[in-house]
């Protein structure tokens, strides 16, 4: 049987410190906080998708992680609805150092402009709009 993917439900990200990470995407993305299952795991929701947040320390069986479970090792694209110079304002509001941007770029649904920072962690995090005025 073949079948298609609808869409990403969540991913995970391998941190060195949840509260860290947790705060920086709260103030920076304005994403939700969210602690679920029996141990309290933290995730941060936001339409209809979240990212979990794993300390790198937590579960060390390799079918649990991926195989290089390393903090700052994702490459991450979050669309928003303001355009990328309401996007570097806001960074630059709150300190956040722009690595890249805007430039143009090509998303899953073409065209965009997008603004690159990093997390804590030192994950590259790509910013997009597909308002490209």
């Amino acid at each position: 049987m073949r079948f298609t993917i609808d869409r990403i439900d969540h991913i995970v990200l391998n941190v060195a410190d949840v509260e860290i990470a947790a705060a920086w995407y709260q103030r920076v993305l304005g994403m939700e906080r969210e602690e679920f299952g029996p141990d309290l795991r933290t995730a941060l929701k936001f339409g209809g998708q979240k990212i979990n947040l794993r300390p790198t320390e937590a579960d060390p069986r390799a079918w649990v992680t991926g195989a290089c479970a390393t903090p700052g090792a994702a490459d991450v694209c979050f669309i928003t609805a303001v355009g990328p110079h309401d996007v570097v304002a806001h960074l630059h509001d709150l300190g956040v150092e722009i690595t890249a941007g805007p430039v143009q770029r090509v998303g899953a649904l073409g065209a965009m402009r997008s603004v690159y920072c990093r997390d804590p962690d030192g994950n590259l995090i790509e910013i997009a709009s597909y308002l490209i005025a």
